[in-house]
């Protein structure tokens, strides 16, 4: 049953062990993997099998849980009521005037033309009296269309988040990706009307992720640019697919990350101002997790022993990867929460401050909804 997978991550928990629980989108199947030692392993090449989670810094290496014990329960708790709940008691103005300006710096550089377009990003803390494996069950009941995970080691701290990106996903040697941009607060029975600076946004965001991957993947298509509804935000959403030149993985991997969508235009010049002047370590936050190298249906496990993990035989690979939006953090009793907004020419400060504010809401619905 359900809670018996839930009392197992807490025990895992309570002894400092690594794991990972997660739900697909629109899906009822939870996957947990543990393991049993609290050794740190590292990504290498990609080439490895299990669940990783990577930092927004790509230059550091991604963490990997192997697939040493797996199980899977589905969940069947009766949904939440938190998404008709506006949690406006929180007073997040003490950031509002050092954000607000941080966007007017950007929107000068890009006026000056440094770059074209950068994601600004900020950290608030909010007093959570929740146990982790609690937190986790409501963003599942709550966010039943966005890849909902807790993930925990030792070493590196204790991560929730219902994320609605994918980064990129593939089956054998076929991949499909997506740029996800522009945001509106979702209004019941109203549909977004889109301006420039949301359409412009996007298309600079698909371009990028076109031509970054253009010489590593055969019979590259884009679809259609739709409006798609992630919790109570609207965004739009064009997929890019093709077929993966062999051994390209780990190069399409590295192109991609960081995306336009949660750094900026060009990379090299967004990320040093973001390093610059955020202000603040995002760690895993506009990282990525998710399953890597999985076969078939099912991670296979191999030697336990010697701690490693293979794919089913004859099975074609398959990696299903998130960008790590809409998270949070628990450290001791204090939520420290990230959320962030591309910034182009066309920006209004303030209204890019409200911006983080919606986006805000997403993992205090569940923080505060008792």
């Amino acid at each position: 049953m359900f809670s018996e997978l839930i009392t197992r991550a807490m025990a895992q928990l309570d002894n400092e062990l690594p794991f990972v629980v997660y739900r697909k989108p629109n899906e009822s199947l939870v996957h947990a993997i543990f393991q049993k030692d609290a050794e740190l392993h590292l990504v290498d090449d990609f080439s490895e099998t299990g669940f990783v989670f990577a930092p927004f810094d790509s230059n550091s290496k991604p963490v990997l849980l192997p697939a040493y014990e797996v199980c899977s329960e589905t969940f069947v708790e009766g949904k939440g009521s938190i998404l008709n709940r506006i949690t406006e008691n929180l007073d997040q103005n003490e950031q509002h005037d050092f954000y607000v300006e941080l966007v007017k710096n950007a929107i000068d550089e890009i006026q000056n033309k440094t770059f074209k377009k950068v994601v600004l990003s900020r950290k608030l803390e909010v007093a959570c009296n929740l146990l982790p494996l609690d937190l986790f069950e409501k963003i599942l009941a709550t966010y039943e269309n966005a890849f909902c995970y807790v993930w925990y080691h030792p070493k590196v701290g204790l991560w929730l988040g219902a994320t609605p990106e994918i980064l990129l996903r593939t089956h054998g040697l076929r991949l499909t990706t997506m740029s996800l941009a522009g945001t509106k607060p979702y209004l019941k029975g109203e549909m977004p009307i889109w301006g420039i600076k949301e359409t412009e946004e996007q298309k600079m965001v698909t371009d990028y992720i076109f031509n970054a991957i253009e010489a590593k993947v055969d019979d590259l298509k884009l679809s259609e640019t739709k409006t798609v509804r992630a919790g109570n935000l609207w965004h739009l959403r064009t997929e890019v697919s093709g077929t993966l030149k062999k051994n390209g993985l780990s190069e399409v991997i590295r192109v991609l990350h960081p995306t336009p969508a949660v750094c900026g235009v060009p990379l090299s010049k967004t990320k040093a101002f973001l390093l610059e002047n955020e202000n603040y370590d995002r760690e895993f936050y506009t990282g990525f997790l998710g399953e890597l190298n999985r076969g078939g249906e099912h991670f296979e496990l191999k030697d336990e022993v010697k701690q490693t993990a293979t794919l089913k035989k004859n099975a074609e690979k398959a990696t299903e990867l998130y960008v790590n939006l809409r998270c949070l953090k628990l450290v001791d009793a204090t939520a420290q929460i990230y959320v962030g907004g591309g910034v182009t020419h066309d920006s209004i400060a303030e209204k890019e401050w409200q911006e983080t504010v919606s986006k805000s809401k997403t993992m205090l619905r569940v923080l505060f909804d008792h």
